[in-house]
């Protein structure tokens, strides 16, 4: 199947997914992630109406983007060097993955420094796995030393100059039967509501779910879901 062919069947799935719990597909952005794959295959996408990619290298992206010549807003979805942090703004309209105060603080300062604002989500790591990146959040409901730590990160970064805090992302265990990666969507979607209703900020964003995974994540509220395989096929 061609690539818009394929786009095509992620569109109605999300469709699908969003009429199964009443809600507007529009409401879901569909993010294409287009790392290892070359410009060519981005402007396909494009040309078949998909108006945002992700990344998750700053070296790839930064030879890769300014072959892409077609108006697209670029999503930085991997994990962040600290000492890279000033390469992002220029890149990206958007970060999915930051993951720390520290890399907060240097996108900040990079910010500021070009002047104008940047969107962030916060990463979380709500399933407790070692293996994944993220601000510690497993067994925030339960345990109040937990809750107090991500409460007083995301209530720092938040204050920092220059970044516009949306809301948060995570990445679900890898598992045979998308359910199983439920309640870590309902999770991510519970604590993002907590978070707004004491710390200020709407963060109306949900980053979740992927290729094996996004029909759930739609339906537990996600508003941005990073696919790739689905879209592009294998590597």
């Amino acid at each position: 199947m061609s690539i818009a062919d394929n786009i095509q069947r992620v569109q109605e799935t999300i469709t699908t997914a969003c009429a199964r719990v009443g809600r507007d597909p529009a409401a879901v952005t569909l993010i294409a992630v287009s790392k290892t794959h070359p410009a060519a295959l981005v402007l396909e996408a494009a040309a078949a109406g998909v108006q945002h990619f992700g990344e998750n290298r700053v070296e790839e992206a930064e030879s890769k983007i300014p072959q892409v010549n077609v108006v697209t807003t670029w999503h930085m979805i991997g994990h962040i060097q600290s000492r890279k942090a000033k390469y992002v703004p220029p890149l990206f309209n958007v970060v999915h993955s930051v993951d720390r105060l520290k890399l907060a603080d240097k996108l900040a300062r990079a910010v500021t420094e070009r002047g104008g604002t940047l969107d962030v989500l916060l990463e979380i790591n709500i399933s407790g796995e070692e293996s994944k990146g993220g601000l510690p959040a497993f067994g925030w409901q339960t345990d109040p030393a937990v809750r107090a730590a991500v409460w007083e990160e995301v209530r720092q970064i938040c204050a920092l100059p220059g970044l516009n805090v949306r809301g948060l992302m995570t990445m679900a265990p890898i598992v045979p039967d998308m359910q199983a990666a439920r309640p870590v969507f309902a999770g991510l979607r519970e604590l993002r509501d907590r978070l707004a209703e004491s710390l200020g900020p709407p963060l109306p964003d949900l980053s979740m779910g992927m290729t094996d995974d996004y029909p759930v994540a739609v339906e537990e509220g996600a508003t941005l879901v990073r696919i790739g395989r689905a879209i592009f096929g294998e590597r």
